[in-house]
Parts: C-alpha cells; structure tokens; sequence
C-alpha cells in the first residue's frame, strides 16, 4: 500500500488537485558583482557589514529585514549598507548564497 493509497483511506472524500506547485520568485534584484561581507567592532562591539549592493535600497531593506529575522538578531539599514548586530558572517553568507547572491568575505 503505498502512500496515495493510505491517503484515500484516511481522507476518502478529498480530491487531489492537478494544479503544478507554483514557486515563489524572488522579487529582489541580483547583481554580478559579489555583496562585500565585512566584520568591524564599534566601541568594543561585533558588528558584521554588507555593502556593495547594486539594485535598490527597498530591495535591499527587504534583504536586511529578512536577515535580521532569520538570524533573530538587530540590525539597521543606513547609507547603502546593511550593519548587523554581531559576528554572523558565515551564516550570512551561506543564506545569500542560497538565495543566489554572491558574496566575498573581507577581513579575518
């Protein structure tokens, strides 16, 4: 019995849709030049700076947004460059990298 069959059973009167699954596309502008991964320390604090982006600043607030949420941390948007609360350059640059930016990691 396979898994279509235990389905029927369990849900007898659902009818499967024949509807593709629509992928969302990503509605923020890439670039060919790589987004600059930076570590700093302000006033003995770790910070991690992007910049380098070439496309909009609202597609680029976007970006920070999403960032700060999936790293659960703050962060601000000023001047063009995206500056994170702490030292999250390899996971940054791993979630741009699945998004299909490429990144260059400057500094240690």
């Amino acid at each position: 019995m396979n898994l279509q069959d235990q389905l029927k059973n369990l849900f007898p009167e659902h009818k499967p849709s024949k509807e593709p699954v629509k992928k969302e596309k990503s509605t923020i502008w890439m670039q060919d030049d790589p987004i600059i991964c930076k570590y700093e320390k302000r006033k003995g604090k770790p910070i991690t700076i992007l910049e380098g982006y070439t496309g909009a600043d609202t597609d680029f607030k976007k970006l920070a947004k999403e960032l700060k949420t999936k790293l659960s941390v703050g962060g601000s948007f000023k001047e063009g460059k995206i500056i994170i609360q702490g030292d999250y350059r390899d996971k940054i640059m791993q979630l741009l990298q699945e998004k299909g930016f490429q990144v260059k990691r400057v500094g240690g």
